[in-house]
């Protein structure tokens, strides 16, 4: 044309982050965008199942920072005072956990985030999965984490929302709608089925002492790993039957979507030992998710190389 030379210059990929379901373990989700920002790398586009949806929407509305140094604050009574318990629809009614969160994280609609967010959850009459992408951000992720039998479902529109993770565990697909070129995926899930039963009540710290409820409460919920109290059998707690058949399924599930909804870049934090209600660790937990992104680090350039 005339002699012109006309230069073309590609866009840098839109950066999804699909934030996998997976209870306390989840707080690596921390550590992976910590170190992914490190490398210069920050999503445009969040997405997040069960507790992927919790740390997600925390990330996408400008409270990472805050979210982190609670997780970090958390100690074995701390987790214990969050949990409401419930005798109709789970063991937890979820309210104590929401009001926290609306309290120290402002709830926000979507439109009002500072990146764009979804998360995932369940129609639980008709078990269609369900994309949460409008209205009150933190009763959507309070839809997205209720994962059965643990925590009650929540009332959307005229039906009844649960987990995500029963449909879609590491919701790659959800950050392809919402236009991601690339998306670096978070399971949580890698490393969790196959592994022996293993309970213990965490230790007091030094010269505290506790009554004996709480802390037979906490063996039976299953928080913390090792063995049983004295006396017991060597039994898993009735939230460790619950949660280890669960996790077999999202196993299952998750391993079927992302080999034909296959990510970018898959991360695969070894936190296989972190129990369900394990919350108080969300140190360690925190560190793993930076440990997996070191490891990937290869694999996560050789993604952007792609684009240019």
């Amino acid at each position: 044309m005339g002699g012109e030379t006309v230069l073309m210059t590609r866009r840098p990929p839109k950066v999804g982050l699909a934030l996998g379901s997976g209870s306390a373990r989840g707080w690596a989700h921390l550590g992976v965008i910590q170190a992914l920002a490190e490398q210069g790398i920050r999503p445009d586009v969040i997405c997040g199942c069960s507790i992927g949806a919790f740390v997600g929407a925390a990330v996408a509305g400008g409270d990472q920072e805050r979210l982190h140094r609670w997780a970090e604050s958390l100690r074995w009574k701390d987790v214990l005072a969050l949990m409401d318990v419930s005798l109709r629809g789970g063991l937890i009614k979820g309210a104590r956990l929401m009001d926290f969160f609306e309290r120290n994280f402002e709830d926000r609609d979507f439109s009002a985030l500072d990146t764009p967010f979804a998360c995932v959850a369940t129609d639980l009459p008709t078990g269609r999965e369900v994309w949460l992408r409008e209205g009150s951000v933190s009763q959507a992720v309070r839809a997205s984490i209720a994962l059965p039998g643990l925590m009650t479902p929540i009332p959307w529109d005229d039906t009844l929302l649960v987990d995500g993770g029963l449909v879609n565990p590491v919701p790659v697909s959800l950050c392809r709608a919402m236009g991601a070129d690339l998306v670096v995926a978070v399971d949580l899930g890698s490393d969790i089925v196959g592994r022996p039963w293993r309970r213990e009540v965490p230790p007091l710290p030094q010269g505290e002492e506790s009554p004996a409820w709480p802390r037979r409460l906490l063996s039976r919920l299953g928080i913390g790993n090792g063995e049983p109290p004295p006396g017991e059998p060597n039994l898993p707690s009735i939230v460790g039957v619950l949660v280890a058949s669960i996790n077999i399924m999202q196993v299952r599930i998750a391993r079927s979507r992302l080999a034909g909804e296959p990510a970018d870049v898959l991360l695969s934090p070894r936190v296989g030992h972190v129990g369900p209600l394990d919350y108080h660790r969300a140190a360690e937990t925190i560190s793993e998710g930076v440990a997996e992104v070191q490891r990937m680090l290869p694999a996560i350039h050789h993604a952007f190389e792609r684009f240019g």
